[in-house]
């Protein structure tokens, strides 16, 4: 690829977005990043990567804080809180990381990189039942529970991502592009995906 594009994909849970993510990045020949941003992170701030996994979009919790206590005890008490220091050490990744092509999924990298002209946000969505069964294929779990992980994934992403973005997740103004997986399927969404990247001309 001559041109840059640096494309941020938020998603509903069994969406299919990492996989529309990753199947994209293949077709683009560009890097791909969903959890391998944790070792990122913690290979670059020397944070702990069990805490980093711990707090990975998810909002901040006691159970965090109670990790936290154990291995950096005196971070609690001078200068910023684990959490500030989480969400900075997820920034300079992320702003690094936008340096090149690249796909990355979540972590609010579609705000972080709001000023950024390459960049292509979108969000994936699809219909609840698309998801579930999805959902339940993945994990081996019955319908029942994988709608109910839905919910609560959902949840906690959407927490995560209106706190750290001072902006809504999942509604259309906060993203270039909203597609719904679930009405044309994963290919034709990575097709559709590489059409829309063409007409802004980054490809």
């Amino acid at each position: 690829m001559a041109k840059k594009v640096i494309v941020t994909i938020g998603r509903q849970f069994g969406s299919g977005g990492h996989e529309i993510g990753e199947k994209l990045a293949k077709k683009l020949g560009i890097k791909f990043y969903d959890k391998e941003l944790i070792k990122l992170i913690a290979k670059q701030s020397g944070l702990c990567e069990k805490v980093l996994e711990s707090y990975d979009e998810k909002p901040t919790n006691s159970l965090l804080y109670s990790i936290v206590m154990d291995i950096y005890p005196s971070v609690m008490y001078t200068g910023p809180t684990i959490d500030q220091q989480i969400y900075q050490a997820n920034y300079d990744t992320i702003r690094k990381l936008s340096e090149e092509s690249c796909v990355i999924v979540g972590r609010c990298a579609d705000y972080i990189l709001r000023d950024v002209p390459e960049l292509v946000s979108v969000f994936v969505h699809a219909s609840q039942d698309f998801r579930a069964g999805r959902v339940a294929d993945e994990y081996q779990v019955t319908d029942a529970k994988a709608r109910e992980m839905l919910g609560k994934t959902d949840k906690k992403r959407a927490s995560y991502y209106n706190f750290q973005s001072e902006k809504k997740w999942g509604m259309a103004a906060s993203y270039n592009l909203c597609l719904e997986s679930s009405s044309i399927g994963i290919d034709a969404s990575v097709d559709l995906l590489i059409n829309y990247i063409k007409s802004r001309g980054l490809l």
